[in-house]
């Protein structure tokens, strides 16, 4: 396969969430962010464990009140993944939070208070080794800088973001992020890029307010895709209004297409047309179910002919090409006497695709794989 990735990461410092590193080359984190009530402390926790399972290396929860930040004391006991807590307004509630073991802290500086509230927050976060995250949101601007703009602007986000910046750095403070999201795919892009020359700090991605599961996956996969691709980015969160569990499928889905990150089967799938010999989408839709729980990066060539099947097949750790009746199978891009009988793909398919997993994580002998 054609491995060369032409991608430059942008150099930043590095700070930890948990036992997650975040900046300076480190794997690109992907967190979602719980939307159950967090002091249904039982429901949140469940979708912590869920997140958990489909591979998030953070989660992020809202924490708005006393009430929540005292089911946060359950909830972080409760779970083993790091947890960041979202605060605005009330900066006794990241004091809280702190004192029961967050592992970093949403907030904006700016909105929680005056100087003194600040300080003591961030003493609070240098005292237990915390980092913190500015979020900075297009639909939540401060006033002046509306009235200064008039509408939500790169320029807009990028000072919203530095004033914020600025108080950190005032207090000596650089154990921190940033984020400057927006809904709109162009106006996120470049804030991002803006900001990237601006500081040395990680930066944390994401469009806001994406939308559903189809159109905010894709609006997240081209402006995400977009900053990826020019070496921007730390950790990303796709927003979407969805189940949190596909955010992470489909984060993880735009790192694996621009081969930054892998985790799992990387499908290669023809759409299919009349030459397929099987019915290739049912196929593919069904193996992606099956094998959710399979982390370990494999290319999995799914093609109904013989038209692009063996070549796709070649430079594909598993490899299967179409035939009448039966279809050929590849394994490292070998044919391997052995076909499979079309009415069985699926069945078969996920046997192979398992003992490789095994095999590439040295579980089984390599010679066990064909018996």
């Amino acid at each position: 396969m054609y491995n060369e990735n032409p991608i430059k990461r942008r150099a930043s410092t590095r700070i930890y969430v948990g036992d997650v590193p975040i900046g300076d080359g480190a794997p690109i984190a992907v967190q979602s962010m719980t939307n159950t009530l967090t002091t249904d402390v039982d429901a949140t926790v469940a979708q912590i464990r869920a997140l958990e399972n489909v591979g998030a290396d953070i989660v992020r929860v809202s924490v708005p009140t006393m009430d929540a930040a005292e089911a946060f004391k359950l909830i972080k006991q409760q779970t083993n993944i790091p947890l960041i807590a979202d605060i605005h307004f009330d900066y006794r509630i990241a004091l809280k939070v702190a004192e029961y073991g967050v592992d970093c802290l949403r907030i904006n500086p700016g909105n929680i208070g005056n100087e003194s509230r600040i300080k003591s927050v961030v003493e609070c976060a240098r005292d237990k080794n915390i980092p913190i995250r500015i979020g900075i949101n297009g639909g939540s601007l401060e006033k002046d800088l509306m009235d200064k703009y008039k509408e939500p602007t790169p320029e807009a986000l990028l000072e919203s973001a530095m004033r914020h910046v600025d108080i950190l750095d005032r207090l000596n403070f650089d154990q921190f992020k940033v984020s400057v999201k927006a809904s709109d795919v162009f106006l996120a892009v470049e804030a991002y890029r803006l900001l990237a020359k601006q500081i040395v700090q990680p930066l944390h991605l994401g469009i806001t307010e994406a939308g559903g599961l189809r159109s905010g996956s894709v609006k997240s996969s081209v402006g995400l895709g977009m900053l990826l691709a020019e070496g921007i980015g730390d950790t990303l969160r796709i927003s979407l209004a969805a189940d949190p569990v596909e955010e992470i499928k489909v984060g993880f889905d735009i790192l694996k297409s621009l081969r930054i990150r892998s985790r799992g089967i990387n499908f290669i799938a023809c759409p299919s047309c009349s030459r397929q010999e099987f019915d290739v989408i049912n196929t593919v839709n069904e193996l992606e179910r099956r094998l959710e729980d399979v982390i370990t990066p494999m290319d999995v060539s799914i093609i109904g002919c013989v038209v692009n099947g063996p070549g796709e097949a070649l430079v594909s750790d598993i490899g299967l090409t179409g035939g009448n009746r039966k279809s050929g199978y590849f394994d490292d891009g070998v044919r391997q006497k052995e076909r499979f009988d079309n009415d069985n793909i699926v069945d078969s398919l996920e046997a192979k695709i398992r003992a490789k997993a095994s095999i590439i994580n040295g579980r089984i002998p390599v010679q066990d794989l064909n018996k």
